[in-house]
């Protein structure tokens, strides 16, 4: 199975300058993500299993030493129970939501909201956000937020336990950080997000420049992740309840739902998108260019 995403984003460079991530390709269309230090040492979040991970840190002499998971999906811990399979797993450090402690293969650190995260001796900050599944977190170190399947590009994940003032409020929570503040999630969706984006703030110019900037790279194969708070604040719906466009957009398309809080946009515009609609939008209704 080809993953959808054939040249990986290029190494970013961390706030302080003292780690690296490198985006790495796994099943389908998840994204692993290998923080690195100088001194060669990892970190790896999340991941279907350690195929990828562990044939670049052999290529590039790499020492995995801690695990990162953001919550229980078989995607993201299967990186663990692989590890075990392998006899690996005993010899690193696993970090991970304790409120599921019991789910997490080799859990050596369980951590909740507000808790401290070190890995290169740089520290970093859970955050719980929940609302796709119970015990999500995301890790914020160095100027990076590792936010697994709540926060996507331009959209966030589905309400599997919910319910949604849940993840209404880690979105919230995550809307508030720096603009600059790098968005490394956990899947590769960017295109099919936009394409609903689209379908309810059409009028909204930054939305309209990220699906040209999308649909390009996406050609090349190349990934639209990471990305910005900033950009996600522009262009994402889940994030702009303050948008008349859009309000009116999710109000006209679900005349059964509120839609006057933004707790009530929220909800509405995730089972509009939910219902599929958007789906029936072709790339010749979206701002792109038509180069082939």
């Amino acid at each position: 199975m080809s993953h959808v995403v054939t040249t990986p984003a290029p190494p970013w460079v961390s706030m302080s300058g003292a780690l690296t991530v490198l985006q790495i390709p796994a099943a389908r269309d998840n994204l692993v993500w290998l923080l690195v230090t100088r001194e060669g040492e990892a970190a790896v979040v999340d991941g279907p299993d350690a195929d990828a991970t562990l044939a670049l840190c052999e290529a590039r002499g790499l020492r995995l030493t801690t695990v990162w998971n953001t919550h229980t999906h078989g995607d993201h811990i299967g990186i663990n129970r692989d590890l075990e399979r392998r006899g690996l797993l005993g010899g690193v450090r696993v970090v991970g939501p304790g409120r599921v402690a019991a789910q997490i293969p080799g859990l050596t650190l369980p951590v909740d909201d507000g808790d401290e995260v070190t890995f290169g001796g740089i520290r970093g900050r859970v955050l719980l956000t929940e609302g796709h599944i119970d015990g999500h977190v995301s890790f914020l170190v160095d100027g990076a937020l590792f936010c697994g399947d709540t926060l996507f590009g331009a959209g966030c994940g589905y309400l599997f336990d919910g319910p949604p003032a849940k993840m209404h409020r880690s979105l919230e929570r995550l809307a508030a950080l720096g603009d600059d503040v790098r968005v490394f999630c956990a899947h590769e969706y960017t295109e099919d997000n936009l394409r609903f984006a689209f379908s309810v703030e059409p009028d909204n110019e930054a939305l309209r420049a990220r699906i040209a900037e999308t649909w390009a790279l996406r050609r090349e194969g190349r990934s639209t992740i990471p990305s910005t708070i900033g950009i996600e604040r522009a262009t994402n719906p889940f994030l702009r309840h303050d948008s008349p466009t859009l309000r009116q957009s999710v109000s006209r398309a679900m005349p059964e739902l509120p839609c006057d809080t933004p707790l009530e946009v929220f909800t509405a515009t995730r089972a509009l998108k939910d219902r599929r609609d958007y789906k029936a939008i072709t790339d010749a209704d979206l701002p792109i260019s038509r180069a082939p």
